[in-house]
């Protein structure tokens, strides 16, 4: 209950743009936005990138056909798509904004709520997934690095690969950074050697 009185909390301090055409699907929209206490800019003819705003509602049309700036990969806010009507062409492009939420007409108040919590909550779980995805192909990257620097050691000073490691690991805590740190300057120290024709003549290839 607590993060769900959050998420409705959040909805009075974020801004919200709304990209769609003037009529009396749009004031529906907007009055149901004012009185959830939204900050609101309303935007139109549809620009060719996305407002600046914590969540962006947006009609689904041919303008977004090969823009990619119109994608949730891409920009840091939370997008939903405002369809017309369902097709195969409509649905593509719904596809390739990869949107958090969408809303159909005819637009109701009823709706809009509810498809804002939803939303913002979709995108805050795929940032804190995107965040863990990054951290693992940091700790993947880096667990590389050393495995190869712990090679490169154990070949030019005949240690064990034991050794190696804890040579670094023993330089890493001397020097206050992390061994990751120490591997990136023993690989770059061999690669300056390499250039310079002064590589390990019996290190292994």
């Amino acid at each position: 209950m607590s993060s769900l009185r959050r998420l409705y909390e959040d909805l009075r301090s974020i801004s919200v743009a709304v990209v769609y055409p003037p009529g009396e699907e749009r004031d529906v929209l907007i009055d149901q936005l004012k009185r959830i206490g939204c900050r609101l800019h309303v935007a139109w003819p549809f620009p060719g990138t996305p407002p600046t705003a914590d969540v962006i509602f947006f009609q689904v049309s041919q303008e977004l056909q090969g823009s990619a700036s119109w994608s949730a990969s891409v920009i840091d806010a939370t997008l939903i798509a405002l369809s017309d009507y369902e097709s195969p062409t409509t649905l593509k492009l719904l596809l390739d904004t990869s949107a958090h939420g969408v809303i159909t007409r005819p637009f109701r108040s009823a709706g809009v709520l509810s498809t804002l919590v939803l939303a913002r909550s979709a995108q805050s779980f795929q940032a804190r997934l995107q965040s863990k995805v990054m951290k693992l192909e940091d700790t993947i990257k880096s667990r590389r690095q050393i495995e190869k620097a712990i090679r490169l050691l154990s070949e030019s000073q005949q240690l064990s690969e034991t050794q190696a490691y804890e040579h670094m690991r023993a330089r890493a805590t001397k020097l206050r950074i992390t061994v990751a740190e120490v591997s990136a300057m023993i690989i770059d120290a061999h690669e300056a050697m390499e250039k310079l024709g002064l590589g390990n003549p019996n290190a292994k290839r």
